[in-house]
């Protein structure tokens, strides 16, 4: 599993040319699922998001986390992380777990991040092609990888 998290101002995300989610102040986390990944995986990964220190508090220093922020939360599917382009020009997506696979760990994966985030979680919708605007904070982009 490959997350990018970016630490946002703001965030929308639009589906056919209207808006399909929004949050304020928090954090965008695309995640990339490949062939191999698991409920433990995720779970763990949902955990470790919960406790990212990378909120700036009173000293300027990244020592918040999303909770001690209020900060919101919005989870798009990327299965183009696991784009490989080793070979030639074209990417190609042997990696990625095949949707059926994808959408039930990306479920899963939001499932578990509720439970520890307080604000409700935003998402995009599975396999839609989406128009994602933020403005990066920081710009803060941090890499998970398990």
């Amino acid at each position: 599993m490959k997350l990018i998290i970016q630490r946002v101002k703001e965030s929308s995300l639009e589906i056919e040319n209207k808006i399909f989610s929004s949050i304020g102040f928090g954090m965008v986390v695309l995640i990339g699922i490949s062939k191999t990944d698991n409920r433990d995986i995720a779970k763990n990964l949902a955990d470790k998001i919960s406790k990212l220190r990378i909120f700036n508090g009173d000293n300027g220093k990244m020592d918040k986390n999303i909770q001690e922020i209020n900060g919101e939360v919005l989870v798009v599917s990327q299965f183009t992380l696991y784009a490989d382009t080793k070979k030639g020009n074209r990417p190609s997506f042997i990696s990625a777990a095949k949707p059926e696979m994808a959408v039930n760990l990306y479920s899963y994966f939001i499932e578990q991040l509720q439970k520890l985030v307080k604000s409700k979680i935003k998402t995009g919708k599975f396999g839609a092609d989406m128009k994602v605007k933020l403005i990066n904070d920081g710009p803060v982009t941090i890499i998970l990888e398990k």
